[in-house]
């Protein structure tokens, strides 16, 4: 996966540990989403200056929540090898954006999602445009989606 300008995506790498597991030896299906959403969270602050979702909210009183999540699942995850999370946005629109996520372990695609947050007024839970600032960040970092 890589930006429109060719350089390759963020990466974000989790360490998968035994607690991670369930008894098939696999990592247990509800911690897939929460590694792509850790690294959404780390993609947003590599690009806005350390400023997460945290800092969104508090700071910028912008919130991101989401409205839609998809996973497909292609390999095991095991504590074998690190997880490497590739994050870029693939869509901004007024006022949602759109991020993919790919895991990675050796080599091996193990998952690939889509998921869709909307930008509001973090205060007031009301709808908002993406803010300017932000949308010249994101813009400049939105990834290809391979064709299917």
């Amino acid at each position: 996966m890589q930006t429109k300008s060719g350089r390759p995506a963020f990466e974000h790498e989790v360490r998968v540990s035994w607690g991670d597991c369930d008894p098939a030896k696999i990592a247990y299906t509800a911690r897939i989403p929460w590694w792509a959403l850790d690294a959404i969270n780390a993609w947003w602050e590599a690009h806005l200056g350390g400023d997460g979702w945290y800092q969104m909210e508090l700071d910028r009183n912008v919130g991101t929540p989401f409205v839609h999540m998809s996973l497909d699942f292609r390999a095991p995850i095991t504590p074998r090898h690190r997880l490497i999370c590739k994050v870029g946005p693939t869509r901004l629109g007024n006022s949602s954006i759109t991020f993919r996520v790919e895991g990675w372990q050796d080599g091996t695609q193990c998952f690939e999602g889509s998921f869709v947050c909307v930008f509001i007024v973090a205060d007031a839970f009301r709808p908002q445009p993406a803010p300017p600032d932000i949308r010249a960040v994101v813009e400049a970092q939105i990834v290809e989606v391979p064709a299917e």
